[in-house]
């Protein structure tokens, strides 16, 4: 099968031996390496991107108006990372034969998902999550037959959304934020959510070279904690992608936390750990 032509940018760009790249200076997340002799923990996540496969040729980067990404929101009860937004994703288990079996076994525990229905398109390097020591993979894939997916357990997620990319790209919806610890980076606020750290780096960076970006302000930045506060809202339904019971993955990332909002370098990038 061939990759929708209006992923190709990104795929191109992101599968290349060595990944992304921060052009910007804004977006510290993408060449995060290991240590050299520090032992890591392998993961991966998945950023699944669904909508059509024929592009539109009135839009940047010919971007289908449905086009979207799906993302999880852990529970705003645990202990750790709570609230915070991840791609599906988490620890590579024993059995796992490569990052993509990875990514999609935790996508389908966490989410329902028919790992039938995607297409893998291409693997990132691993990108090192200092608190956690995890290497991460992000798997990249176009969702050619999607299926219902939803909370597969309460206790872990509240939500599982389905993101439409043109609001990710909406520049109001895009801005940096800082920590009084030290981390800055790229930021969402979307559909109640904010998106930050792992997260919103790997979407920022992706965004970057898809040819659907139009220029967003980066000299504004705000305080993640009041960032955080200005969206505790009841969350909107509007995306949301439904919810059924079932099991849970393990967390790929982390963020050294109280309440899920400790500055770490990153969130959570999903299921349990």
């Amino acid at each position: 099968m061939t990759t929708p032509p209006w992923l190709d940018a990104v795929v191109e760009a992101a599968g290349g031996a060595h990944g992304l790249a921060d052009s910007t200076g804004t977006n510290p997340v993408l060449q995060r390496k290991a240590p050299r002799a520090e032992p890591t923990r392998p993961a991966s996540v998945l950023v699944l991107f669904g909508g059509s496969a024929d592009a539109d040729p009135t839009a940047l980067g010919g971007l289908p108006a449905d086009a979207d990404v799906l993302l999880t929101q852990r529970a705003s009860t645990l202990r750790q990372h709570s609230g915070q937004v991840a791609f599906p994703g988490g620890a590579t288990d024993p059995g796992d034969d490569s990052p993509i079996a990875t990514a999609l076994r935790e996508a389908q525990e966490e989410t329902g998902l028919d790992p039938a229905g995607v297409q893998p398109l291409a693997t990132m390097p691993g990108i090192y999550v200092p608190p956690s020591r995890f290497d991460v993979v992000p798997v990249l894939a176009y969702w050619r037959t999607p299926s219902h997916v939803g909370v597969v357990d309460t206790a872990e997620a509240e939500r599982v959304v389905r993101v439409p990319l043109r609001e990710l790209l909406d520049p109001d919806n895009r801005f940096q934020v800082r920590h009084p610890a030290g981390y800055q980076g790229p930021a969402f606020a979307v559909d109640g959510m904010l998106v930050w750290g792992f997260t919103g780096g790997i979407l920022a960076g992706l965004l970057a070279v898809s040819g659907w970006e139009t220029d967003w302000d980066t000299s504004d930045i705000r305080d993640l904690e009041a960032s955080l506060a200005a969206l505790e809202l009841p969350a909107s339904s509007g995306h949301s992608a439904g919810s059924t019971p079932a099991t849970s993955g393990h967390s790929a990332g982390s963020t050294p936390a109280s309440s899920g909002r400790s500055a770490g370098s990153t969130p959570a990038t999903g299921g349990k750990r």
